[in-house]
């Protein structure tokens, strides 16, 4: 069990992990662990089936609004991993990245999976980030 005083659980009126009994994330100090993000609305229903566009633009929307609530934006992440169902996708990733993070880029794993926690999901997107304020420095070496 996480300590109080180390970390805050975030949520929202509407969380749509709630039902899954599944937490959006966590604060640790300035660090931000979020649980998978996938194409989830907040009434709970899947948004895009069978389109990995339309599923992609959710669950980033799902990362940049739980990644608000602890104080951060795609900007602070610094890890991600990325389950896809079809590697197929794959160009379509490298797209996303370069939309949506900038140097120096997050750490980075992408892993293809036979099925998510969902069988119409297509991408989760699970990150963590440094929430501002914190140092982030690239190290050349």
């Amino acid at each position: 069990m996480f300590d109080a005083t180390t970390a805050q659980r975030l949520t929202t009126d509407g969380d749509w992990f709630a039902p899954y009994f599944i937490s959006l994330g966590y604060r640790l100090g300035n660090v931000l662990v979020l649980s998978g993000q996938a194409s989830i609305s907040e009434q709970g229903e899947i948004v895009g089936a069978g389109d990995f566009d339309a599923q992609a633009a959710q669950t980033f929307a799902n990362i940049e609004r739980v990644l608000g609530l602890g104080g951060a934006g795609l900007e602070d992440i610094f890890k991600v991993t990325i389950y896809l169902t079809d590697m197929a996708h794959f160009p379509k990733i490298m797209d996303l990245r370069q939309r949506h993070f900038t140097p120096p880029y997050p750490a980075d794993t992408i892993v293809e999976v036979r099925s998510l926690a969902l069988p119409e999901l297509m991408i989760e997107i699970e990150v963590m980030a440094l929430v501002p304020g914190g140092e982030r420095r690239v190290i050349d070496g």
